[in-house]
């Protein structure tokens, strides 16, 4: 499931307008038989809704990009011997899953997808409005008004795509995250060994035992300051608020550094502890909720390594950082990889 980069469109900025309700009818019955009849005017028909629908073989807005408006039908009027007015024609806009609309001067979230088929009523269409055969009365038996239609609801929205995924991996540019979706899944992401080689976010399926499966996102590295629009800026942090689970990695090339110094690795090992803590600052300062998430460590590039130090790493790691949800691996020779696997599993159907 590769996005290129020139297709991968994840904001549009659109004038939208639901459908103005249709005008009451204000006329009055007449034939030869009965040349002054009472009121007869018919109700106008409701305006059109806009209405978001899910579709999951959609992964872009791609198809939105080009969008200048989306106006839903006017309900027409009402007609004589009480006819009603015909609704507006609803205007359905499917968007992948994961997606998010608001408004673009408030901010204010008005709705959002998040399975396959769902549909949303986003912006409704005005009301029709009463015809005159409503407002008769014993004192007012030829009432000559009726409503007008309800306008439809209008203004610029902003709809966003946050990648809908089961974990969602978090760490620095060349960090080895696209590293590790490719070995783990059947994705192509492009790999090289500077920063910011992945512009847009890759989903990857990822196969483990029993025949269980669950979806990997490789998000495009986080930089200090990138919550503050520093790097590729915060344009990416909101991928990671629909992911499940966050898979932090981290690479080991400062522990390296610090055991060819001469450090032991029980101080090596502290080296890895300020990239993660850069790392929760970011995350906190686009959106608090993501600490609440459930996290993995996961150090990478271990085949810089030792042996001796490579087999020890493990548990130095989780005392350093008070959990077991801790993994080294090296995707390159594919060492730990199956157990990291196992772990994102189990760590998946727990709560």
């Amino acid at each position: 499931m590769i996005m290129a980069s020139s297709n991968f469109i994840d904001y549009v900025k659109i004038f939208c307008r639901s459908g103005n309700g249709g005008a009451g009818s204000r006329h009055f019955f007449r034939s030869r038989s009965n040349p002054k009849g009472g009121p007869d005017g018919g109700d106008g028909g409701r305006g059109g809704h806009i209405i978001l629908k899910g579709n999951a073989q959609l992964w872009t807005l791609l198809h939105l990009k080009y969008t200048k408006h989306l106006f839903a039908e006017n309900g027409q009027s009402g007609g004589e011997n009480r006819r009603f007015g015909a609704n507006g024609k609803d205007l359905y806009v499917e968007v992948p899953v994961g997606t998010v609309v608001k408004d673009a001067e408030t901010g204010e979230t008005e709705a959002e997808i998040t399975e396959d088929g769902q549909e949303v009523i986003w912006m409704k269409g005005g009301r029709g409005g009463l015809g005159n055969d409503h407002f008769k009365s014993a004192v007012n038996q030829a009432p000559k008004y009726a409503q007008p239609g309800e306008s439809g609801i209008e203004g610029w929205k902003i709809i966003e795509l946050k990648v809908l995924a089961d974990v969602g991996l978090v760490g620095f540019p060349n960090a080895g995250k696209s590293s590790l979706l490719a070995a783990v899944s059947a994705a192509k992401p492009e790999i090289a060994d500077y920063p910011f080689t992945t512009l847009t976010p890759n989903l990857g399926i990822v196969s483990c035992r029993d025949r269980h499966s669950f979806v990997m996102a490789d998000i495009p590295g986080i930089i200090e300051g990138a919550s503050e629009g520093k790097g590729l800026g915060n344009r990416f942090l909101r991928h990671i608020e629909r992911n499940a689970l966050l898979l932090f990695m981290i690479s080991v090339e400062p522990l390296v550094e610090a055991l060819a110094e001469g450090a032991p690795l029980e101080e090596a090992v502290r080296t890895l502890r300020a990239p993660y803590d850069i790392l929760l600052n970011e995350l906190e300062s686009h959106n608090p909720e993501l600490l609440h998430k459930k996290q993995v460590l996961c150090f990478t590039k271990c085949d810089l390594l030792p042996d001796a130090a490579r087999d020890k790493l493990t548990p130095a790691l989780q005392h350093l950082f008070g959990t077991s949800l801790c993994r080294a691996i090296s995707s390159v020779s594919g060492w730990g990889i199956e157990p990291l696997k196992d772990l994102l599993w189990q760590a998946l159907q727990t709560d």
